[in-house]
């Protein structure tokens, strides 16, 4: 299966305009300090990934290709404002598409996600930096892979969903409720998994979720991102709250600037 994937930027043939100056970084955040110096010295980073590494709820696209995307979309909203529990949310929502695996290759082939501006280049200076990322997603690791792979983050650096398929018909046969993330609060025990396999000290989590905001603790610190869905109990826990990821791309790169000239 080849996957597509675009970035945020449109495509022009016109002259481009004089650039205008960058807004300010963003200055909301329950704990902007904690937020900075946990990115700083971070050993570890966690992304969510729907509306937030990419600009789609990977879900809510499935379940439009299939003919359910209203029902579908109304369940996430509801999960994703902490609503509804995600367990009983992520299998209602299976229950409604059923999906099969030959579906889902159909709908990435059809359908590429579009990752959310800066994206690739905050996981890349992370990288540069030497620094562990991971994927923590209530999405589906079928779909989660090959983004993951067009990021240089290897399989074994997510934990997400996995969908049971028919072995003789690869029709849908259900989800693994083993899963860390299948669960409310598996955020946060994922953060815990890593910190205790791996040896992690300071994590920090970005998501635009509830249960990306879960993940503190024992997350170090929480940045809620809103630029593709902006949830008010997200801007309300997050150590640090940004519409831009550029703001966290240009925390990162003046401190290498600032390594340089010492």
């Amino acid at each position: 299966m080849m996957a597509h994937f675009s970035t945020s930027s449109p495509k022009s043939s016109s002259p481009s305009p004089s650039p205008s100056p960058s807004p300010p970084p963003s200055t909301i955040g329950n704990d902007i300090k904690l937020a900075h110096s946990s990115l700083l010295t971070a050993d570890c980073v966690c992304f969510d990934v729907d509306s937030t590494v990419i600009m789609e709820e990977g879900i809510d696209v499935l379940a439009a290709y299939l003919n359910k995307g209203d029902e579908v979309t109304a369940i996430t909203t509801k999960a994703m404002q902490g609503h509804v529990k995600f367990q009983d949310a992520l299998a209602a929502r299976l229950e409604l598409i059923k999906p099969s695996k030959q579906s889902i290759e159909d709908c990435l082939e059809i359908h590429p996600f579009e990752f959310s501006p800066k994206i690739p280049e905050l996981i890349s200076i992370l990288q540069k930096r030497g620094v562990p990322i991971f994927f923590v997603s209530g999405g589906f690791r079928i779909m989660i892979e090959p983004i993951a792979a067009s990021l240089n983050v290897p399989p074994s650096n997510i934990i997400a969903n996995t969908i049971f398929f028919d072995p003789a018909t690869s029709e849908y046969a259900g989800f693994d409720a083993t899963e860390l993330t299948s669960a409310d609060l598996g955020k946060p025990k994922a953060v815990q998994y890593l910190m205790d396999t791996h040896g992690f000290k300071t994590v920090v989590m970005v998501g635009d979720g509830a249960t990306d905001a879960q993940a503190k603790p024992p997350a170090s610190a929480f940045i809620g991102y809103g630029g593709v869905a902006d949830r008010e109990v997200v801007r309300e826990k997050a150590d640090w709250f940004v519409y831009n990821l550029g703001d966290v791309v240009d925390l990162l790169s003046k401190e290498e600037e600032e390594d340089v000239v010492e």
